[in-house]
């Protein structure tokens, strides 16, 4: 049975945290790149060995990466002129895996994105090549999900248990770094 009328499910979940973390992020400063989050998106890529690493919160305009390290590779594929799917400070929503993870509030290992299908149609699978994917949720103290830790690469990997211990880890260091942020701002 088919029907004229059906419509794909949708790449994303919905957000029904979105005002909360929005206040929130406004709250905390953070929504502009910042050297500090550079610094651990690259100390993150040179722990997991990956080429690509970020700090993103999900504001009103989408995903917002406030830390990036894209600094060990060359995306064959994606020309020098600026594409929506370009790495860089933002992405839409629908594309990638961490507005999964702050859904979820907890984190995501894919091995290889392509063996499950409701992730190996994204967007960013195709255009930028992306083939793993390991993200954790920074959680504030409110419990509050502002955003992720994530690192990509462009070749299938196992990650196994201790990969996820690593990428918790992480998530939770930098989510005390921002608790105490708000208490200097205080």
């Amino acid at each position: 049975m088919t029907s004229d009328n059906f419509e794909p499910p949708p790449l994303t979940p919905p957000d029904p945290e979105a005002p909360q973390r929005l206040h929130r992020l406004r709250a905390l400063g953070l929504g502009r790149p910042e050297r500090e989050f550079d610094d651990f998106a690259r100390n993150l890529a040179d722990v997991t060995d990956m080429p690509w690493a970020m700090v993103n919160f999900l504001d009103e305009n989408g995903q917002f990466f406030a830390g990036l390290y894209t600094g060990r590779t060359t995306q064959p594929g994606v020309s020098a002129a600026a594409t929506p799917l370009e790495p860089g400070r933002r992405m839409s929503r629908d594309q990638g895996f961490c507005p999964h993870v702050v859904h979820r509030r907890r984190a995501l290992v894919l091995d290889d994105v392509c063996a499950y299908p409701r992730f190996a149609g994204n967007p960013v699978v195709d255009q930028l090549g992306i083939r793993t994917y390991m993200g954790a949720p920074l959680i504030d103290h409110t419990g509050t999900t502002l955003g992720t830790i994530c690192v990509v690469g462009t070749e299938s990997r196992t990650w196994g248990q201790q990969g996820l211990t690593t990428i918790k880890t992480w998530a939770a260091e930098l989510s005390a770094r921002i608790s105490q942020r708000e208490h200097h701002l205080r």
